[in-house]
């Protein structure tokens, strides 16, 4: 991703909408690490890719309904493994478990089970999160991530 830009902690935490400590602990347990650039020490500070900021958004959507961190855990782990575009998949939950629905019946067979169901769809976490980012400011905290310090 050489040459691309990234996003700095402060307007990852304001876009997504997590606190300093969330992404923190989220990139120490290796749950989203910045792909663009890892903290080298005093005076860098990580980069983060609109991909991780999608990642980050999903994760803080799945633990705002009840999704324990350890089954948030496990759903980034197969997004992360899947060989086609997630923009176009939907994460079901019953608020314990992550489905990601195959087929319309699959969708059908959860909601019989009596349960109550919510639904994130992907390609619009995408797309509100380039909306907030287009309407930041012009002079928003961004660096190339072959820049130097903070």
């Amino acid at each position: 991703m050489a040459g691309s830009e990234g996003y700095r902690v402060p307007e990852v935490c304001k876009v997504v909408g997590i606190t300093y400590r969330q992404l923190d602990y989220w990139a120490r347990t290796e749950l989203v690490t910045p792909s663009v650039r890892e903290a080298g020490g005093s005076g860098t500070q990580r980069l983060y890719s609109f991909q991780d900021l999608v990642q980050l958004r999903i994760i803080k959507q799945l633990l705002e309904t009840g999704i324990s961190l350890q089954h948030v855990r496990k759903a980034i782990e197969y997004l992360r493994t899947l060989d086609r575009p997630v923009q176009s998949m939907t994460l079901i939950s019953d608020g314990r478990r992550v489905y990601t629905p195959e087929s319309p019946e699959a969708v059908i067979d959860l909601l019989s089970q009596g349960q109550g169901v919510f639904a994130i769809a992907l390609g619009k976490v995408e797309d509100d999160l380039s909306r907030r980012l287009n309407a930041e400011p012009a002079g928003r905290k961004r660096a190339l991530a072959g820049a130097g310090g903070a």
